[in-house]
This record gives C-alpha cells, structure tokens and sequence, in this order.
C-alpha cells in the first residue's frame, strides 16, 4: 500500500506536510468526492473482506467504493500514515422507520484529536447525511456546511449526531417536501461513545450485513456520491440528483428511473465504476426509491 497511490485515486495533489485541520478537511473532501459509498458487492456475488489490503486493493486499485467498514478504514489508514492521532469509534444508526437506533453497533466512524481538540471525521455514511467537513465534538452546538447543520448532544457519555432537515424541491411535483417532519425538523443520524474500537470490532458485523435478509443493504443495491454541488444517489434502477441550496433552507432533486442498460452506463459515467461481475439490481418495494430520506 502506497499513500500516493491513494492521493491519486482521489486526485488529491497538494501539500500534506502539516497534519492540520485543514489538511485533514482537504483530503476528507478529496475523499468523498471519489470514493462511493456503495454496497454493489454483495450484489454481484463478490464477498467483502475486511482486512485492510483487500480494502485498499477493492478501492484504490480497482477503483470501486465501500461501505462505512471499508471506506472509514482505508481513511483511517491514510491519516495514520499522514501522523494524526486517530482513533476508530462505534455507531448505532437511527431507523426512520423504527423510530429508534439499533441494538447494534453497525457504523464506524473516526475521533481524530489535534492540538489537543476531538473531531468526528466519517466518509462511510452516504447519502444526504454525509457530511463535508470534520466536526467539532462538542456537545449542543450547531455546525453549518453545505449540507446543512449538523450537531452533536451529549448525555452521560453517549454522544447523539442529527441534522436540521431542509426541504426538498423536485420539479414534477407542485409543492416542495420535507421527509417526515418532526419537531423542530431534526433528523436523527446515529449515536456513538468514545469507547476506542478495532477493525476486529466490526468482523462479525461486516458478514452478518451480507447474509442478513433482513437489513437495508440487502434490500437494495446502493452506490452514492458527494458532487460538487450535492450528491448522486443509485439505488436500484432510481438514480437521484440533489444540488444543496437550490434556494434558501430548499435542496432540488431530479429522479430518473433507468433500464439495466443505462444503470451500468450511470455507474461509469457518474460513479467511475466499472464492475467485474454483473450486477443485480434490488430495490424492495414498500421501502422508499432514493436515499434522500433513508440514508
């Protein structure tokens, strides 16, 4: 494994001299605006390993995505190869539709400390709650990027992440939407500690998540992307396009439903995947189409 060999799979070219908080910005940016969170193997009847030369060979080399396991671990080794002080934490993650977090452990994310000052850094949720930008971990303050506000409350040692929602403009509907409103229009993301975890931690999630019938990942084929501008979201045949701040407090959204032909042709035009095995598109009806209010 070479760090250089990463930079330019993430096109990134500047100085890293300093691990700094802007470096570290830099690179997370560069990062998730090259690397899909995608789950499309267990979709073409590839196993995913967990071991880090598979990740690194899976995403780097053959220019493929990862889930939050892999695309937060191939992250965390290059800013350990870089000198920050990292750690690897465990997050359960909210189900909208349970109205609760799971029992389970089932996200990675990253703690990586700088001058003495915690942030949270995760490249592996996807979707329109995937941050851009490291954040501050501190409990009760709002933190804006374009995406929207995120925050961070703190009780008794668990940390809870949510995000203020914004609605969503999509032209062939005549009224714009948001998803499921709550009260003060917060969407809860996941909740974690500070327990430090290993890569070891997450083997026995990484091939529960595979087999399982039962969770989201195998209810549909997923592949998503932060854009300059928003996000690409594949989920089965349904390819979405959100631009943030379409206008104040609104995101646009264009939906297209595509063939078999034109899912392949999406992938590599708008995702730079090209996939060894043939994939087998899946999304279960009776769940939503896109992932603007599941992910």
């Amino acid at each position: 494994m070479d760090i250089q060999e990463y930079f330019a799979r993430i096109s990134y070219n500047s100085s890293h001299k300093d691990a700094d908080l802007q470096t570290l910005t830099d690179i997370f940016q560069h990062h998730i605006q090259a690397i899909p969170f995608e789950n499309l193997s267990m979709h073409c009847g590839e196993t995913i390993e967990l071991d880090l030369q598979s990740t690194y060979n899976k995403i780097v080399r053959k220019k493929r995505g990862g889930w939050c396991l892999e695309s937060n671990h191939l992250l965390s080794w290059a800013l350990q190869q870089l000198g920050y002080d990292i750690c690897i934490l465990g997050g359960n993650s909210y189900a909208p539709a349970e109205g609760a977090y799971t029992a389970e452990m089932n996200h990675i994310l990253l703690k990586v400390v700088i001058k003495g000052d915690p942030y949270i850094v995760d490249a592996g949720f996807g979707g329109a709650y995937q941050a851009w930008q490291p954040l501050m971990l501190v409990s009760g303050k709002d933190q804006p990027q374009v995406p929207g506000i995120f925050r961070f409350m703190e009780d008794n040692g668990t940390w809870f992440f949510e995000k203020v929602k914004r609605k969503h403009y999509i032209p062939e509907q005549s009224v714009p939407f948001a998803d499921t409103p709550q009260r003060g229009n917060i969407r809860k993301i996941y909740t974690f500690t500070l327990k430090p975890r290993h890569i070891e931690d997450f083997q026995e999630l990484n091939t529960y998540l595979q087999v399982s019938p039962d969770n989201i990942l195998r209810k549909k084929s997923i592949c998503t992307l932060q854009t300059t501008a928003g996000l690409y979201a594949l989920v089965g045949w349904t390819f979405t396009e959100m631009k943030y701040n379409y206008m104040d407090g609104m995101d646009v959204v264009q939906i297209t439903t595509l063939t078999d032909e034109e899912v392949e042709k999406t992938l590599k035009d708008k995702f730079n995947i090209v996939l060894e095995n043939k994939l087998v598109p899946v999304n279960v009806r009776g769940l939503p189409p896109n992932l603007v209010d599941t992910i």
